[in-house]
């Protein structure tokens, strides 16, 4: 009845794949290689025409946007709710899931794409590459990817990028002063939306960036210990995989140190 279209590393499907698992629920994966640029494919437009992941089918009905699809889950299988009970407290969830959706992620992707999704385009001709791009759907995210495999790092989305973690990493310091979860006492989909983007700062080796922020540090390491988080994330990164992308990230942490100290 449930059906996923998903990767391992990208940090909408892993919200995803989160609230299946604190609902416990069962249901089929479908991997879609992104490094090849599976999500492009005619037949994947088909069910997202937006060329992104994750993709849930339910019932043979696709849903798309991984926010929205947290929040069907949460309502199509209602217990456990991670919705607050308090109305305002769900305004607040739903303002830090919109911040996920329209400033973490994109930040998200210009930190991770250049290192984990532009190798396998370099490998292509010129040609091929700017083939596979231009079929990218959305004019934003399009142009956004064509600089990151012209410039990698060096891309001005990067500058931009590190100084969006930072805030929200400062935001969120303060919003735990006031409750145990971001939102609330309780777990919420503001929790769930935003652990994978620090999921990504870990598995660099990146996580100087909130080592001043004691609350964060705390709340992502409960968000780990997770049945849930366990399962869904961290289950998929095997110790060679782990060891391939502090590697990786190990370089880049200088050009991420050095917008960091612009800062201040």
């Amino acid at each position: 009845m449930l059906e996923l279209y998903t990767h391992p590393m990208s940090p909408c499907a892993q919200k995803v794949r989160i609230v299946l698992a604190e609902k416990g629920l069962e249901w089929t994966k479908h991997h879609v290689e992104l490094s090849q640029k599976e999500n492009l494919r005619p037949e994947y437009l088909k069910l997202n025409p937006l060329g992104v992941v994750p993709t849930l089918v339910h019932n043979g009905k696709p849903v798309i946007e991984s926010s929205i699809i947290c929040e069907y889950l949460d309502d199509a299988y209602p217990g456990p709710s991670l919705k607050p009970q308090d109305p305002y407290a769900v305004a607040k969830m739903r303002f830090w899931m919109k911040h996920v959706d329209n400033k973490l992620h994109p930040s998200c992707g210009s930190l991770q794409w250049p290192l984990v999704m532009r190798p396998g385009l370099m490998e292509k001709t010129e040609q091929e590459r700017q083939a596979l791009l231009d079929q990218i759907p959305e004019k934003p995210r399009r142009e956004r990817q064509k600089r990151l495999v012209k410039f990698g790092l060096e891309a001005p989305d990067v500058v931009d990028a590190v100084h969006v973690y930072r805030k929200t990493i400062l935001d969120m310091e303060e919003a735990l002063k006031e409750h145990d979860w971001i939102v609330s006492d309780s777990f919420s989909l503001a929790d769930v939306c935003l652990a994978p983007y620090f999921q990504t700062v870990l598995q660099f080796g990146w996580t100087k960036m909130f080592e001043d922020c004691p609350r964060v540090a705390d709340w992502f390491e409960r968000c780990r210990q997770r049945d849930s988080y366990r399962g869904s994330v961290t289950g998929d990164f095997p110790p060679e995989v782990q060891a391939d992308l502090l590697a990786k990230g190990e370089p880049a942490w200088q050009t991420i140190k050095a917008h960091l100290e612009q800062l201040g």
